[in-house]
């Protein structure tokens, strides 16, 4: 690895663990301007109570002293307390509603980047053909449509009109209709992404210098063409991942999915601080650390782009 490569890696960490700190201050912050106490909503709770729980927790300290206490402990990989769901961390529930957001947003990741590379690299081999302009006209209408939209269709339709698949996240096969309400709209972009840098690659001088030395159309697209294709897709696939996870909130509620987004839901409903951002900063690190991954491998995978 060249010395250009590792200060351009260094410098993306740098900034990846800015952002990541920017967004931890802003989180604590804001929810500490909120006047209300995480204990002010509980019923039949004194004064002394109230003030009681804000000293266990360590709310009664100075802000300034506050947001040090949670920059120490998160490096320590602790979030405090959860003041909501009582006797567990915040960590702890935070990693077992993860188990099954990270479920369900590797696999739609991965069907959308397969099926989308698949489909665009079809739809471009057969330009202006019919499967061509079928291919544009389902991805058109699936780019132009929300996963929140996708989701409910797909559950009046599959889950209480014909009975196929369960309801809820939950039940066995659950999973699979929040699945593919997250990876369609992706799959349709990166169809889209595939297909046109397919019809440029198509294009360049040594495609046509392979075809002329007697290639076959197979060995083409997948020896020569297909590589240089994927550029483009490698680059959203960060933003994807910030999209799929970021749509999981409203489809796991959709579903009863108890992942991430019902749990961020539910923390809300019940004034908990404490998860609250600890589900906002752990989530904003997971999408810019793929962001991080995004660019590195975009680099990996062609080397004539310029770190400068």
């Amino acid at each position: 690895m060249s010395s250009k490569m590792l200060t351009y890696i260094l410098k993306r960490f740098l900034m990846a663990l800015l952002t990541i700190f920017l967004v931890i201050a802003i989180t604590f912050f804001v929810m500490h301007a909120i006047p209300a106490s995480p204990f002010s909503s509980e019923k039949a709770k004194s004064d002394a109570v109230i003030a009681a729980l804000e000293a266990k927790y360590g709310f009664d300290k100075p802000v300034t002293v506050q947001f040090w206490n949670y920059l120490v402990n998160i490096l320590h990989g602790d979030f405090g307390l959860s003041t909501g769901w009582v006797g567990n961390t915040v960590m702890e529930l935070i990693l077992g509603g993860f188990s099954y957001s990270a479920r369900i947003g590797f696999t739609a990741g991965v069907i959308a980047i397969v099926l989308g590379v698949i489909l665009g690299s079809v739809a471009a081999i057969r330009r202006d053909k019919f499967l061509d302009k079928i291919i544009q006209v389902i991805t058109t209408a699936l780019v132009s449509m929300p996963s929140f939209v996708m989701a409910t269709i797909l559950l009046l339709v599959f889950a209480l009109q014909l009975n196929w698949l369960p309801s809820l996240g939950n039940q066995p096969g659950g999973l699979v209709l929040p699945i593919i309400s997250l990876s369609l709209y992706p799959m349709a972009y990166v169809t889209k992404l595939q297909r046109s840098s397919m019809l440029d690659v198509l294009g360049q001088d040594y495609i046509r210098t392979a075809r002329a030395k007697g290639v076959s159309n197979t060995g083409v697209i997948f020896r020569h063409a297909l590589k240089n294709t994927l550029t483009p897709v490698i680059t959203y696939a960060g933003p994807m991942m910030a999209y799929i996870l970021t749509g999981s909130m409203v489809v796991e509620n959709i579903f009863s999915v108890p992942g991430l987004g019902r749990l961020f839901t539910n923390s809300m409903l019940r004034t908990d601080y404490m998860m609250i951002m600890g589900v906002t900063i752990f989530l904003a690190t997971m999408i810019i650390l793929m962001n991080f991954l995004g660019d590195i491998l975009y680099k990996v995978v062609d080397p004539r782009i310029d770190l400068s």
